[in-house]
């Protein structure tokens, strides 16, 4: 039920009583002010959030335009995605340091840990393996 529905059951409980309150007459008719201010405010609301989305989309629209879309930034992430797939990670057992590898570091006899220095040597099983 809207603020403004509210408002009229209670003013016709009001005047089913048959009292001559002024009082409660003028505090029902303030209130349906309100309400119908309150259902307008919510009209134009709604239609500043249509002017704002279409704002939204033709500002995207010349971004594009001035900035344009560059293809080749695609592709450097997507190599960097591709680069990050390929990737280990495994944690010093002498510092607790997380450490990412690829296969070739695993295949070419480990890598010294970066935090601690300790020699790391890696086996990789493919099933067990942990691929980011």
């Amino acid at each position: 039920m809207t603020i403004g529905e509210k408002v009229s059951y209670l003013k016709g409980l009001a005047e089913g009583l048959n009292t001559d309150d002024k009082i409660v007459s003028g505090i029902l008719d303030v209130l349906a002010d309100i309400a119908e201010n309150l259902a307008e405010v919510d009209e134009e609301l709604d239609d500043v959030a249509s002017v704002m989305t279409d704002i939204e989309e033709s500002l995207a629209d010349i971004e594009d335009e001035v900035y344009g879309v560059d293809d080749e930034d695609d592709d450097y992430y997507d190599d960097i995605d591709e680069e990050l797939a390929d990737m280990y990670e495994t944690v010093c057992p002498s510092c607790g340091n997380a450490i990412r590898f690829d296969y070739e570091q695993a295949n070419a006899g480990g890598m010294d840990c970066p935090n601690c220095g300790k020699h790391l040597v890696f086996e990789l099983d493919e099933d067990e393996s942990e691929e980011l």
